[in-house]
């Protein structure tokens, strides 16, 4: 992208997130053309100026990088499989959910039909596309990234390019994200025992952002821990939360919760203790939670990111 030249862009897919994408190569000045199953999702963004293709041949046609943004891998190659010949030449980027086998698959299946494919991952929700902050990462064909970094960097600043592999990103999208429903969970269980004492939900809002913010705070050295496989400094070990479970269940009867969800926590701690690693710290449950099966080796170190 130079001077006033704004590469032409496909979005393929207008749910939330699709929308949120194209809105925003609209507004930086991309040519836009937008397809979706449901074509009437496409009259708002038509309405900015964008170009609604009626059908997937006219979609992948219409620009040199063709970004889809559908649910899953199998619902991509689905939407895209009447247009598969015209993909040949063009950059395709995913940013869907899946697993790494998936984006394997659908690497094979784009790089099949002569595509150039990179695939993606958005660290945030709709309304944050296009801020600074927003994060983004991507692996695949490093030329498609080289060429079309400055219009990928519109859907965020933070835009990252972790390797070769085809299937990092959604490596990395799994691997972090497995945070979200435990911590989310653990939030909703917190606002039900609220209720129960007749408090708000709103009320421990502050108090949960500070134990985010500590919990951000110590990522790094249990990061470190584990890299090293050195657990023997815990500042907090498996057995101070294994007795903590009592806890659990007594909040649970106090409040008439349904704690089963904890059940599997409080199995991994035990297991963790039986392998020997009761006074070790919290991070050990890395080494229980390992199986030692790679898959063909494809968890394989790709080099730096930048």
């Amino acid at each position: 992208m130079t001077g006033q030249h704004r590469t032409p862009v496909t979005v393929v897919g207008l749910g939330s997130m699709g929308s949120a994408l194209a809105e925003a190569f609209i507004a930086a000045g991309h040519p836009t053309t937008v397809w979706n199953r449901t074509p009437g999702k496409a009259a708002p963004l038509v309405s900015k100026g964008a170009v609604h293709a009626h059908t997937m041949d006219a979609a992948v046609a219409g620009s040199p990088l063709v970004i889809a943004c559908l649910t899953t891998f199998e619902n991509t190659v689905e939407a895209l499989e009447p247009a598969a010949a015209g993909l040949r030449g063009r950059a395709l980027v995913t940013l869907n959910s899946g697993s790494p086998a998936g984006a394997r698959q659908m690497a094979g299946w784009a790089l099949g039909h002569g595509a150039r494919y990179l695939g993606g991952a958005i660290k945030n929700v709709p309304s944050a596309v296009g801020a600074e902050d927003t994060l983004l990462y991507y692996g695949g064909d490093n030329s498609v990234f080289e060429e079309f970094a400055s219009t990928l960097r519109v859907l965020g600043g933070d835009t990252v390019y972790l390797g070769a592999d085809p299937d990092l990103a959604a490596l990395y999208e799994m691997a972090v994200g497995g945070t979200l429903l435990p911590a989310l969970v653990g939030f909703f269980q917190g606002a039900a025992a609220m209720q129960a004492r007749g408090l708000t939900a709103a009320s421990m809002v502050r108090f949960s952002v500070k134990w985010f913010e500590m919990i951000n705070s110590v990522l790094p050295v249990f990061a470190e821990e584990i890299d090293r496989g050195d657990y023997s400094k815990p500042a907090s070990s498996v057995n101070l939360f294994l007795a903590g479970a009592a806890h659990d269940e007594e909040l649970g009867k106090e409040a008439n919760l349904d704690m089963a969800w904890h059940r599997p926590f409080h199995d991994l701690l035990e297991r963790a203790v039986d392998a020997g690693h009761g006074d070790h710290s919290i991070s050990a449950l890395t080494e229980v939670l390992k199986n030692g099966v790679l898959n063909n080796g494809v968890l394989k170190n790709t080099g730096p990111t930048r």
